[in-house]
């Protein structure tokens, strides 16, 4: 493959624009090209995230996490099979592990989500952690956006499975699933105060196994022990399931249409997503002064006002940040 040179030309933007019409239109070849750019921060890929940013917002984002072996690649494959009996066109994110020879995601079990090869209506894609925390892939966020913005109705964000590090996921996502199984050894080490709070949603998995009733009896025990933030009267409930025969998915999904109404008559959704977007703000803004020394100079009330315009669709976030990094800087060559 020929390598993309920086070029900020009209036909550069027609090119973009181009593309972006391909991947709102269903093509699928398109929509990989485009993930591929941003994942690989390709030169073009600011201008393609701007192209792509009026095109979403509308899509209920699932975060789906747990320790590796939990069953979390088979419930995405369940939950993707009922949303299809839906209609609903589906998204997702598989974050692997880094392989140390190739720097490409190690794909593991993700042999099942070929279940779904040849479905227009699902796209898979499996990333690399490429050594960031947090259980999430440094582009997730923006291979998100490029998903939403080709028109899936929901997008699922399953993470590497690194334990109670494991928390990016719920800026990103609007529900957070938790998963544990029982016969791991220490159950309560599977759910401290970190995965604890993130948690909308605690699926207890492989439920047939011996065990169960303790795990859950564990999440509830605990739940009176935890301090909340944001979704304060909300208690997440505890879904059991069989993922591997289906069992327990009707359930789920009811719980999850369930936390989406709450979060919507709460008026909370839209609150999350501007703390999601003041972190991330931030984070573009470090990642582009990080080597010039600029500290963080917009203060708290603007970040929180630029987040709730990228939220309300006033302000484009992929524009914002290199708009704003001018005024830091008082200019470029300053």
């Amino acid at each position: 493959m020929t390598a993309v040179k920086e070029d900020n030309s009209p036909s550069q933007a027609i090119g973009i624009s181009r593309l972006v019409e391909r991947v709102r239109a269903g093509d699928v070849r398109s929509l990989s090209r485009a993930i591929s750019l941003v994942e690989n921060r390709a030169p073009e890929s600011q201008a393609l995230l701007s192209a792509c940013f009026p095109h979403t917002g509308s899509a209920l984002i699932l975060g789906l996490t747990g320790a590796p072996g939990a069953g979390k690649s088979t419930l995405t494959h369940e939950v993707t099979k009922f949303l299809r009996g839906q209609g609903k066109t589906v998204g997702i994110i598989a974050v692997d592990p880094t392989s140390p020879y190739t720097g490409g995601a190690i794909l593991g079990d993700r042999i099942r989500m070929q279940l779904h090869e040849g479905d227009a209506g699902v796209y898979v894609r499996s990333m690399a952690t490429r050594g960031f925390l947090g259980g999430l892939s440094r582009t997730s966020a923006d291979v998100a956006t490029v998903l939403e913005a080709s028109g899936k109705d929901v997008l699922l964000i399953e993470t590497v499975g690194v334990g109670q590090d494991e928390i990016d996921i719920v800026r990103l996502a609007d529900v957070t699933l938790v998963m544990l199984v029982p016969g791991m050894g220490d159950d309560v080490q599977s759910i401290k105060a970190g995965i604890m709070e993130i948690a909308h949603i605690f699926v207890v998995n492989k439920c047939d196994r011996e065990g169960a009733d303790r795990v859950e009896r564990e999440i509830r025990a605990m739940q009176s022990l935890t301090t909340r933030h944001g979704a304060q009267d909300w208690v997440p409930p505890v879904v059991r399931t069989v993922a591997s025969t289906g069992k327990g998915i009707p359930e789920l999904m009811t719980e999850i249409d369930r936390y989406a109404a709450y979060l919507q008559q709460k008026q909370l959704l839209k609150r999350h997503r501007v703390a999601n977007w003041r972190l991330r703000l931030l984070e573009m803004l470090r990642q582009q002064f990080v080597e010039r020394g600029i500290g963080e100079r917009l203060g708290r009330e603007a970040l929180e006002s630029y987040a709730t315009q990228v939220v309300e669709h006033r302000e484009d976030p992929y524009a914002l940040v290199p708009r704003l990094m001018q005024q830091l800087l008082g200019g470029e060559g300053k």
